[in-house]
């Protein structure tokens, strides 16, 4: 097994367990707000913002381990009809689209968003966390699926996989 194919497993296999970890405890979080509201008749505000903040890392870091896995959403109806070069030019022209998406959207996008809110020292309303700290999760997501963009095409154009 090469360098990268070990790293990328190992890579992988950390974001399927932080994704694990993240929905458990947003799990816990709405069974615990559930629980506080019926049972004990009040309502912990912080579980709320919470949720909202799991599902948000959840999201953005889910979409870049699909990435990893390409299971991404893809229509392929007409790719399937294309010849096996021009299906390998496709995947190869896909994989630097969603390279430059990562780069310019996630990753510059996204630190300019954490730089502009921790810049303006702004809180979560009831966590009073900065908000900076919550947005950080897109440019690290860019981040991994520019990785892992790099990876799909060093392995298109040594013919490992196709689609």
């Amino acid at each position: 097994m090469s360098r990268s194919v070990f790293i990328f497993n190992k890579v992988t296999k950390f974001l399927e367990w932080f994704l694990i970890t993240i929905f458990a405890l947003l799990v816990l979080d709405v069974l615990f707000q559930v629980f506080s509201r019926y049972i004990l008749g009040t309502s912990f505000t912080w579980t709320e913002e919470f949720a909202r903040f799991a599902l948000i890392w959840m999201t953005i870091l889910g979409a870049s381990y699909l990435n990893a896995k390409r299971e991404h959403l893809s229509m392929d109806f007409i790719y399937d009809k294309f010849s096996e070069k021009n299906q390998r030019k496709t995947s190869m022209l896909i994989e630097v689209l969603i390279f430059l998406f990562a780069l310019i959207v996630m990753v510059i996008g996204g630190l300019n968003l954490v730089y502009t809110t921790l810049h303006l020292e702004q809180l979560s309303g009831t966590l009073r966390i900065p908000l900076g700290y919550v947005y950080a999760i897109l440019p690290f997501s860019g981040f991994l699926i520019m990785c892992f963009s790099i990876y799909h095409i060093t392995n298109i154009y040594t013919n490992k996989i196709s689609k």
